[in-house]
């Protein structure tokens, strides 16, 4: 991707592929070389960025939840946030996903369910997977950074 920085609902389709592409190859390749305890969720990443990129740009999913979606991919895209991806790698993209899930999950809440599925990508059970996620979020981000992120999100 280029090195300007891109905003995420400006973000052309040659750009959002370039990015998928490179964050699976970063973590595929990182989990390659290091043991890490939820190397299944991190495998997960890049099909939520998949997931709400594709959403974002949905007809059907109303403008509030796309500015949502939008500000969870500037997190993803920015290289410096609570849990930076240029100082630990991609274990630093676990705030992104958990962000990703708390937002799907209110998504989903407000019975929008059959867009995430259509739009689903990964091969895990997408519900499944938010819930764990959420689940387990506070053991791998600690309980005081992940309420600090649900509480920016508002």
């Amino acid at each position: 991707m280029e090195n300007k920085p891109v905003q995420p609902e400006t973000m052309s389709d040659q750009q959002y592929d370039d990015f998928y592409k490179k964050l699976r190859k970063q973590i595929e390749a990182y989990l390659k070389k290091k043991d890490f305890e939820y190397a299944d969720l991190l495998l997960l990443v890049p099909d939520f960025f998949h997931l709400l990129y594709k959403l974002m740009r949905d007809p059907r999913v109303p403008s509030d939840k796309k500015l949502k979606f939008a500000a969870v991919l500037a997190y993803f895209i920015t290289p410096l946030d609570l849990l930076p991806e240029a100082v630990l790698g991609p274990i630093g993209y676990m705030d992104d996903l958990a962000l990703a899930a708390y937002v799907l999950n209110d998504f989903i809440n407000q019975g929008d369910v059959d867009l995430v599925h259509e739009h689903w990508a990964g091969k895990s059970d997408v519900l499944a997977s938010i819930q764990n996620i959420l689940t387990v979020a506070d053991h791998y981000l600690g309980k005081g950074l992940w309420n600090r992120i649900k509480r920016n999100l508002g």
